[in-house]
Order: structure tokens, then sequence, then C-alpha cells
């Protein structure tokens, strides 16, 4: 029995320092403290993740691969096939290309075919902030939460760039939260390999050498 007890205690501890490092995969504990734009639209959030990278390239070099993130445009730099077991229709480019890029606040980013993020902030070369999740026509896509999906350009001293990544959700009911969390280990895979993809293809054509 006491056997028992310990082995489940390890796993349970296990699972908490893995969600931990999951949260915050690449961000310095600075980055994770920092106000990032698109904090003020979810002030109080019942989930925050913070995700970083460095990246060999000039903010201006990076922007346009984060602006023409979305299924509708130039997919998500990550898992394809994953994605397309769930119908999600995506195919990642491997090239930026201008009519794809979002322009304005109100544009929207698909997540899927028929449901959309929309743009609710954006500062080319600096942030872009993505919020909410509504079908394509304009009505409620029905989430349980409120979310926002920020990117963000750091300029560094040597003219490369720290990209940090903030996803924050906010509950709106009483069993969100059993639906976002699992959901979040799923989200992490995923980011984490979009920020690689992210970084490769602004680093093949940069004008900073690699390190």
């Amino acid at each position: 029995m006491a056997k028992g007890v310990a082995v489940a205690a390890v796993a349970v501890g296990a699972v908490a320092l893995l969600r931990r490092a999951s949260l915050r995969w690449g961000a310095s504990d600075g980055e994770v403290r920092m106000a990032l734009p698109g904090d003020d639209l979810l002030p109080e959030p019942d989930l925050q993740a913070t995700r970083a990278i460095s990246i060999a390239a000039t903010p201006a070099e990076v922007w346009p691969w984060i602006a023409q993130l979305g299924q509708n445009r130039g997919g998500f730099y990550s898992y394809d096939w994953l994605e397309n077991l769930v119908g999600v229709d995506v195919r990642t480019a491997d090239r930026v290309v201008p009519d794809l890029q979002v322009r304005a606040v109100g544009d929207a980013v698909n997540l899927a075919p028929e449901v959309a993020l929309e743009v609710a902030a954006i500062e080319p070369e600096r942030h872009l902030v993505l919020r909410g999740a509504v079908a394509v026509d304009g009505t409620s896509a029905g989430a349980p939460y409120d979310f926002t999906w920020a990117f963000v350009l750091l300029h560094r001293f040597d003219g490369s760039t720290r990209l940090v990544v903030r996803e924050r959700y906010a509950y709106l009911t009483g069993w969100a939260a059993a639906l976002v969390e699992p959901v979040e280990m799923v989200s992490f895979l995923m980011t984490e390999r979009m920020l690689r993809g992210i970084r490769d293809r602004a680093e093949r054509t940069a004008s900073l050498p690699t390190v």
C-alpha cells in the first residue's frame, strides 16, 4: 500500500513538473513575468503559457513569417500531418507570400476551415495579437473560454530577435478547465514545433549569421 502511494506521488510530481516546463518552454523568468501586448485583453487569465525562442534574424526578417500564420494563410509551421488528421486542411508555406499577410485589426486567422481567430492588435515587426474563436460566418464558435494568442518580437543588441509567444485563457464555464488543460499539452507540442519552424525559415534567408 505504502509503495503504491509513493509511486502515485512520484507520478503526480512528475506530471506537475512537466506541465510547468511546458507552460514556459524556452522562456526566461523575465519573459514569463513580462507584460506583453494583449495581456490587457484578459487581465486575469485562468491559464497562461509563455514560450520563446532566439532567432538569428532581424525582427523585419522574422515578421513576414508571423504575419502569414493561419490555416487560410501560410499554415502554422508545425506538424501538418497531425493537424490534417483532424480535418484542418493546412499546408505550411516555405516562402513569404505577400497576399497571405495579415494587414489590420479584424483580419481573420483561421485555426480550421470553419473556425477563426481575429486580429486584436498588430504592429508590424513588433507584435501580433489574436483573440477569440469564432465561426467564419461571424457567429460564436461556442468555446467555453476566451483566448488570446500573442506573438511578440523583441529586438536584441546584436540585431537578432527574441520571439515570445503567449497564450492566455479565461474560463467562461465551470468545465472549461477540463477541456483546456489536456489540450494545452498538445498545444505545447505544436507551439514548440512552430517556433522552430519560424526560426528555421527566417534564418534561412537572414542577413545575420546563424550561431
